[in-house]
């Protein structure tokens, strides 16, 4: 069971609209701080003890980059926002210099074999996450509504950082979509006969701005749980959706069995849909607003993996291995 303290923690940031992964990320680096720091209270330490804390994870734990820095704003909220002890601006501690890693990318014919060897039931998601360049947590949090047939695009909201975007929709998925669509309704037809259906989750004080939207069918998940659980926190009952963590397993699985040379993660997915993007003529900040990075530099990762590869640069030795013929 958690501490009182750091209980109040994570309902400071509930009520500050702060997702359960975010909220459960923080409360762990706070938890960290505090035993590293012999259990002094966080309010009794500054500037120094957090230095002291962020050095520790780059010399002697070896975090990456965004470990730390994941870390760090977990304090700078526990000081700014909950303890009213801002620190200060310029922090002197030892920053993690681990490269961050080329990300992993699938060829066509590697996507293709993926795709078809996943259970129908994580199928659609994952043609999403290729399709759409989706991020995990942005195609299960989908609702019924997001889908726009008529524009063939999905609108994606409180992305990560809180960005909205819209991307595009692969037209040869509509038909699937559909059919999607027509079983969550099967759902909601189900649900709304029980008298303690309390209708969807909806985020913010969206819930409050619209009462009656939680049971309207435009609102529901697009990929639903199989089956109905309470709020945590609370007893209202409801269906969330599916829980990212069967997608991830079925990937895992997939390309186990096709034995693939490769780290593959859903996270690859949406790799896969940049680069083969690139490859096919787009333009990088097209690509960027399809992945909604803030910072262009984030995108041309990908343009490195292109420019690394045959197609690019011409080796030496195949000159060598021609002359000798």
């Amino acid at each position: 069971m958690k501490s009182p303290f750091l209980n109040a923690v994570a309902e400071s940031m509930r009520v500050k609209f702060y997702a359960e992964k975010s909220i459960k990320a923080y409360l762990y680096w706070i938890k960290f701080y505090i035993y590293f720091n012999n259990k002094i209270h966080p309010f009794e330490c500054h500037d120094h003890e957090v230095e002291s804390f962020l050095s520790y994870l780059a010399n002697t734990k070896r975090v990456a980059p965004k470990t730390q820095a994941l870390a760090l704003n977990a304090l700078v909220y526990l000081y700014r926002e909950f303890l009213d002890k801002p620190l200060t601006l310029k922090l002197n501690f030892k920053r993690t210099n681990t490269q961050p890693k080329l990300p992993v990318v699938l060829t066509l014919e590697e996507v293709s074999l993926l795709l078809n060897s996943l259970p129908s039931s994580v199928t659609l998601p994952c043609y999403l996450l290729y399709g759409s360049g989706l991020r995990l947590m942005e195609a299960v949090n989908l609702r019924i509504q997001d889908i726009n047939f008529d524009y063939l695009s999905i609108n994606i909201w409180r992305g990560k950082g809180g960005k909205h975007r819209s991307v595009t929709l692969a037209p040869e998925l509509i038909g699937q979509l559909q059919d999607q669509i027509a079983k969550v309704n099967l759902f909601y037809q189900q649900d709304m006969q029980r008298v303690d259906f309390q209708g969807v989750y909806l985020p913010h004080a969206l819930a409050g701005k619209y009462p009656n939207a939680a049971k309207e069918l435009k609102w529901q998940y697009l990929f639903p749980s199989s089956r109905l659980s309470f709020e945590p926190g609370t007893t209202y009952l409801r269906r969330h959706h599916i829980h990212e963590s069967n997608i991830q397993k079925a990937v895992k699985n997939a390309s186990r069995k096709l034995n693939f040379n490769k780290q593959v993660t859903c996270h690859t997915l949406r790799h896969s849909f940049a680069t083969h993007l690139l490859q096919r003529g787009a333009d990088i900040r097209t690509v960027q607003e399809q992945l909604g990075h803030t910072d262009i530099r984030t995108t041309q990762i990908y343009t490195h993996v292109l420019q690394a590869g045959a197609n690019c640069v011409r080796s030496p030795l195949s000159d060598l291995i021609i002359n000798r013929k």
